[in-house]
């Protein structure tokens, strides 16, 4: 059956958490309680989150992601709790203050939008109060995560951002690794954006990143947060897939995704995330879990990792990158 039919309630995808006992995915539980894993844009918004995903309600320990959306002259702001977060402009600028000995404000110039260039970061601590005020206005990314240590705030340069183009043919796309494990010191919180032509796979071949195996596998959970790029007077949408991933690890999905949509993946394979053809898929990949080594390793899927032997033969896409991280001040580039 497809899956867009088989959820009961108006979602445009199906996910099916089940145990142990029903391998193939089938449900122990009634279609109305199995649409936690896809969220549609507006589902899990909450005061003056456009999206709110925290560990209470996603039923895990460590990630967390918000979408604000400020007006002209907007303000925001919040208690960091026991969590670090990362201030990461969608579109539009904002400035961000942190309090405390090792705060600090920071102007952030951000982009046009998420398909136009890749923006500067504020990074505030733990057990702090932070602000955010946007004269033109514009969407922020809050992505979260607990931790132990008490970092200091921190700006991150947009000529910083390693950017990396992954894969070639059809699975081409771009990485933006501004606060990947290597690239950006954090306690916990590993976070990315993956911008995928139109017509494109990525998230491929389908991995997964549910078990402590030191030297092999991290346990992370992780946030996908969707935009697609409109064409033609059309928005466009995108599918994820997750797969269960076997010993009681159940994450069993395949949705249609929109701009403003989320997918929350405890565990599982997942993969492929597929732009339509004509428009280009934007996701921001959020992870974090209770490994004491902030590392991201993967396991790829034994039925699909071949697909990486292929690449060397093929091109990356032409199209890609989208775009290049800026120059560096005073740089003649």
């Amino acid at each position: 059956m497809s899956a867009e039919f088989a959820d009961t309630q108006p979602a445009r995808g199906h996910d099916t958490p089940h145990g142990p006992d029903t391998p193939h995915g089938g449900s122990t539980e009634p279609p109305a309680a199995a649409s936690s894993f896809h969220l549609p844009a507006g589902r899990a918004a909450a005061g003056p989150y456009a999206l709110d995903v925290a560990p209470e309600t996603a039923g895990w320990g460590h990630s967390s992601l918000r979408i604000l959306e400020l007006p002209p002259g907007g303000a925001h702001s919040f208690a960091t709790g026991d969590s670090e977060w990362i201030v990461l402009p969608l579109s539009g600028g904002c400035t961000v203050r942190a309090d405390g000995p090792d705060g600090g404000t920071f102007a952030l110039a951000g982009r046009r939008s998420v398909f136009h260039g890749v923006t500067d970061f504020a990074y505030v601590p733990r057990d702090a109060r932070v602000g955010i005020t946007s004269p033109a206005g514009g969407r922020f990314a809050l992505t979260g995560a607990r931790c132990t240590r008490r970092l200091p705030a921190r700006h991150g340069a947009a000529s910083d951002v390693p950017v990396e183009l992954r894969g070639s043919g059809t699975c081409s796309r771009q990485v933006n690794n501004f606060a990947a494990a290597d690239a950006f010191d954090c306690d916990r919180l590993i976070a990315v954006e993956v911008l995928t032509p139109g017509g494109n796979w990525s998230s491929y071949p389908p991995h997964k990143h549910d078990e402590c195996r030191p030297g092999e596998e991290s346990a992370l959970e992780e946030i996908y947060y969707f935009e697609i790029a409109a064409a033609h007077g059309t928005a466009g949408l995108g599918y994820q897939r997750v797969t269960p991933s076997g010993h009681g690890r159940g994450t069993d999905l395949l949705a249609e995704v929109r701009t403003g949509d989320a997918v929350l993946i405890p565990d599982g394979w997942h993969g492929p995330s597929i732009a339509a053809p004509g428009h280009d898929m934007y996701y921001l990949n959020v992870m974090a879990g209770p490994g004491q080594t902030r590392e991201w390793l993967i396991c790829d899927h034994p039925d699909h990792g071949w697909i990486r032997s292929t690449w060397p033969q093929q091109p990356v896409d032409p199209r890609l990158p989208l775009y290049t991280a800026p120059a560096p001040a005073g740089d003649p580039r």
